[in-house]
């Protein structure tokens, strides 16, 4: 339980990732991702961006990389999916454990983009790794919220402030490179503030279309991806045309909002500039303007 009073004030149970089986994933070096047959993630063909060369090798070149095998592909994922298997047996066989203490448990959470996105393989290879851990009788495959109802919460422990990006610290999302965008995301973040508090409660069908179309942009432009993007260099210049895009998107339909708070009529330039934004951030459609109000807390539906 974390928090400083009784797990029943502040039920919130945490499950550590275990170092060892994230390894075999996440690790650039060591992970089943980066084995030489696997699909490349870089390199594209131009024009079309599709991908005939595989892995090759950590430190190949581009221009060095190989073509994909598909044939090659079946054996080397059941083979990773089989290790994983029995790194994760292991560890729990392994693990020390009184007649008191529940049973163990390892827990190897990742983000799901990684499979099929950055590692084409990885749907068949989490396919396999679930069929056999839950034919093999020493495994029992469960989520976290099952485990948690077999077992006494743990004593409350307080948990350092810190975040999964690299040194567990924040440096990924604020350092020299990406320091400047956050300047963008502040001041569109009190002008919304500000918008809301002053017209949120003007009945104006205009008024709320480019409230709610202004808070779309707001968190399209918070979003963390373009600092860890930047930082990265993975595709730092889509980052950064993506932060500033939204960025700019939020000026625009803030201008116009003033303007039409003020009695201004709209010129035709300004509704085809906010249709072509509405256009192309379309995304969620039950946003309320209401929840940047001061002290309000949202209520999602």
């Amino acid at each position: 339980w974390i928090g400083s009073g009784t797990p029943q004030q502040t039920p919130v149970a945490v499950y550590t990732r275990d170092p060892r089986t994230g390894l075999q994933v996440w690790s650039g070096e060591h992970g089943y991702p980066g084995d030489g047959n696997y699909l490349d993630f870089h390199k594209k063909k131009f024009p079309g961006g599709h991908r005939y060369w595989k892995v090759t090798g950590a430190k190949a070149d581009l221009g060095d990389k190989l073509p994909y095998a598909l044939g090659e592909i079946e054996t080397r994922i059941r083979e990773n999916a089989s290790h994983f298997k029995d790194t994760v047996k292991g560890l729990l066989l392994d693990s020390p454990r009184s007649g008191q203490d529940p049973l163990p448990i390892v827990c190897s959470p990742f983000d799901t983009e990684l499979f099929g996105h950055w590692w084409f393989e990885g749907p068949r290879w989490v396919y396999y790794v679930l069929k056999w851990m839950n034919a093999d009788p020493d495994i029992q495959v469960c989520t976290a919220s099952e485990h948690l109802d077999t077992v006494q919460a743990a004593p409350v422990v307080s948990l350092p402030e810190g975040s999964w990006g690299e040194g567990g610290f924040h440096y990924i999302w604020l350092n020299d490179g990406n320091r400047w965008t956050w300047s963008y995301v502040y001041d569109a973040e009190k002008r919304m503030v500000d918008a809301v508090n002053r017209l949120g409660h003007r009945a104006d069908a205009n008024i709320q279309r480019l409230l709610r179309q202004m808070a779309r942009e707001l968190l399209l432009l918070e979003s963390s991806d373009w600092q860890f993007l930047i930082s990265t260099q993975a595709a730092s210049d889509y980052a950064e045309t993506r932060l500033l895009g939204h960025a700019h998107a939020f000026d625009r339909l803030h201008g116009c909002l003033e303007r039409l708070a003020a009695g201004e009529t709209l010129l035709d330039e300004d509704w085809l500039a906010i249709e072509d934004i509405e256009s192309q951030d379309r995304i969620f459609q039950k946003i309320d303007p209401r929840w940047w109000i001061s002290n309000n807390k949202p209520t999602i539906v």
